[in-house]
């Protein structure tokens, strides 16, 4: 049987507390009894993402593939959905599926992603290019998650975290925020988006360049990966100038909807709506990445300043 890899149970056990320990203590023989009904064999290591591990497999008669087993989370419902829609084009390959155990038998890509390989525009051209390709119009008959039924929960969290939370953000950086859920949030497109769409989930494959993998398969606007993408370009933007931070975001903008072919001022918005919420979120959860500290306090601080120059037009004044 396979052996959990130790930072990924303890992980998975302060994130999900007791529920987590008890899954954890599943999973061995759950792999053990996919690996036999799907007719495979373990052919290396066992890899592990935000929440799943990833086992590499062979099984006649399929090209190699991985057995991924992600942690039962409403969250984690619909990544077979999109997977099975998208048909690999622009994704990896869905070759078996277990819904009730959220287990899939998918392609085998590389571990290298694309936030590891390339750096700047090549990084926003491949993703942008890649969510255009997964921008499908959604299938017909399934209860995928619609982006425009969280508007309401998006409203309501921004005014709260804005009340109870000492912060810096100017008042018409909360303002665009709420405006655009109002504007953009409640009324979107029947288009089939990956929706977490960001350098570490687009890995090197064979078949293509590049394959997208770990999707949440929401229906809504294309333009809404674009703010996924940005929060993903944090450690990046950190080495700009604090004087082209500015320049340096919006160019991720301008790129981003030049090569997804979207309209930049969608792309803008949503992009500093996700930045804002980012920020409040760096306040009342942290970030797997930095729960506490003084790294989440740097992480917040950017939060707090890309929110505010994705407010701002380049050359106009601050949103002060």
């Amino acid at each position: 049987m396979i052996v959990i890899p130790e930072e990924f149970a303890r992980t998975t056990v302060e994130r999900e507390g007791d529920v987590g320990a008890s899954w954890l203590g599943e999973v061995p023989q759950l792999v053990a009894d996919l690996v036999g009904g799907w007719g495979c064999v373990v052919d290396g290591d066992v890899m592990y993402g935000g929440v799943g591990v990833i086992i590499p497999v062979r099984r006649d008669g399929t090209p190699p593939a991985v057995l991924k087993v992600s942690f039962p989370h409403p969250g984690n419902d619909h990544e077979p959905d999109a997977f099975a829609a998208w048909g690999g084009r622009g994704a990896v390959s869905l070759y078996e599926r277990d819904d009730r155990r959220y287990a899939m038998l998918l392609e085998r890509a590389s571990p290298v992603s694309l936030a590891e390989a390339v750096d700047g525009d090549e990084v926003v051209v491949v993703a942008a290019r890649l969510g255009r390709r997964l921008a499908v119009t959604a299938p017909a008959g399934l209860p995928l998650p619609r982006l425009s039924a969280r508007a309401g929960e998006w409203a309501d969290g921004l005014r709260t975290d804005d009340a109870e939370f000492a912060h810096p953000l100017p008042r018409p950086v909360v303002d665009a925020a709420l405006a655009t859920v109002r504007e953009l949030g409640r009324e979107q497109p029947e288009t089939l988006v990956h929706g977490d769409l960001h350098g570490r989930n687009i890995l090197r494959a064979e078949r293509e360049p590049w394959l997208a993998v770990d999707p949440k398969g929401y229906v809504g606007d294309p333009a809404y990966d674009a703010g996924a993408l940005m929060k993903s370009r944090a450690y990046a933007l950190a080495g700009v100038g604090s004087h082209d931070l500015g320049k340096a975001a919006h160019r991720i903008v301008d790129v981003f909807a030049d090569a997804a072919e979207l309209e930049r001022e969608r792309v803008l918005r949503w992009a500093q709506l996700h930045a804002v919420q980012a920020a409040f979120w760096a306040r009342r959860h942290g970030f797997r990445v930095a729960r506490s500290g003084p790294e989440l306090e740097w992480i917040t601080a950017f939060a707090d300043r890309l929110a505010e120059l994705l407010t701002e037009r380049p050359g106009g004044p601050s949103p002060r």
